[in-house]
């Protein structure tokens, strides 16, 4: 069936929605429009300024954070009351499906052409196809994996809510970083250290363990609101060095986590970073502690050495794979 289709990435900072035309099986983007998500009180609110008070759609799927429980999701993040339902009824009763925001992006993952993926790790002698991990730090830490159903030639996406699982530490550093964030929040989860609070979560437990003094210049960039991009842009540049092992160990980390969800779900056909964190930090993660990090498993370096890495640069494939299931709704 051929119509009109309204996807969404909805999260913690940004809401991004997009209008897609389905005709004949291709989907064309009509238009897209990105919102700050603090800025309207509702999902039903920012979908109706996207769509204005004419616009009619045939169907609607949106990424959402958190797990989806009987049509309803649970944010950590989002301040909003998530419902298929209500969703439903403002967009005139069409169907509506929220799913995971990283069932999303992991959807999107197998739409994106070879030149949007930046390859962190090439694999020796990967099989043709098999399972694919997605783990994307940004406002907080999102994990997926896309399992291959052989026989269909296709993939299905399976969420998960990885991100909050325990942080396992390696190293007496780390270990230290634990005892850290365990004082400040009893749990320590992934998402605590790999996530833009996580990174400053780092910074500020090695600025400490450092003893050297806050350079005024970053403390005048850290002001201005965005504490983890004061600390990636001044790693980056390498301005500083607390901030250069700050955004180091993070990467680090991010391998170790990564290659955790390969050898769980068996991800023979690759691991895809996506969110918005690992293109701003691409300068440093092909600078070798994330390989590092993911080729850290021992008896199992083996396997991982099959597996590529690949971090996608298209900040939209959330938005492609919330609309690819919208179209298989219609």
């Amino acid at each position: 069936m051929d119509g009109l289709i309204l996807a969404g990435d909805v999260g913690g900072t940004k809401t991004q929605l997009g209008l897609f035309k389905h005709s004949a099986g291709v989907l064309e983007l009509v238009r897209e429009h990105r919102y700050a998500t603090a800025d309207f009180g509702s999902l039903e609110a920012v979908c109706g300024d996207f769509l204005g008070a004419s616009a009619t759609v045939n169907a609607a799927c949106l990424g959402v954070p958190g797990p989806i429980i009987d049509g309803s999701a649970h944010a950590s993040n989002v301040a909003w009351k998530l419902s298929s339902a209500i969703l439903s009824s403002a967009l005139k009763n069409v169907p509506v499906r929220l799913i995971n925001d990283l069932t999303a992006t992991a959807y999107g993952m197998v739409h994106l052409k070879p030149a949007e993926f930046a390859v962190l790790h090439r694999a020796e002698d990967p099989p043709a196809h098999g399972n694919i991990a997605v783990v994307a730090a940004g406002t907080g830490l999102g994990e997926a994996a896309l399992v291959w159903e052989g026989d269909e030639n296709k993939y299905y996406a399976v969420a998960s809510e990885g991100g909050h699982s325990d942080f396992a530490p390696h190293g007496a550093e780390q270990i230290e970083l634990l005892r850290f964030l365990t004082g400040e929040f009893g749990h320590v989860s992934y998402e605590r250290v790999l996530s833009g609070p996580g990174l400053w979560n780092i910074y500020r437990f090695l600025r400490r363990e450092s003893r050297a003094e806050e350079p005024s210049w970053l403390r005048d960039e850290i002001a201005k609101g965005d504490h983890a991009a004061a600390v990636s842009e001044a790693a980056i540049a390498g301005r500083d060095p607390v901030c250069v092992h700050a955004l180091t160990m993070f990467c680090d980390i991010y391998g170790s986590e990564a290659a955790n969800l390969a050898l769980k779900v068996l991800a023979l056909g690759g691991v895809y970073l996506g969110g918005g964190i690992a293109p701003k930090i691409l300068p440093m993660l092909t600078g070798g502690a994330f390989v590092k990090g993911f080729l850290a498993k021992g008896r199992l370096n083996e396997i991982l050495k099959r597996i590529e890495v690949r971090v996608s640069l298209n900040p939209a494939a959330g938005l492609l794979g919330a609309a690819h299931y919208a179209a298989a709704m219609l």
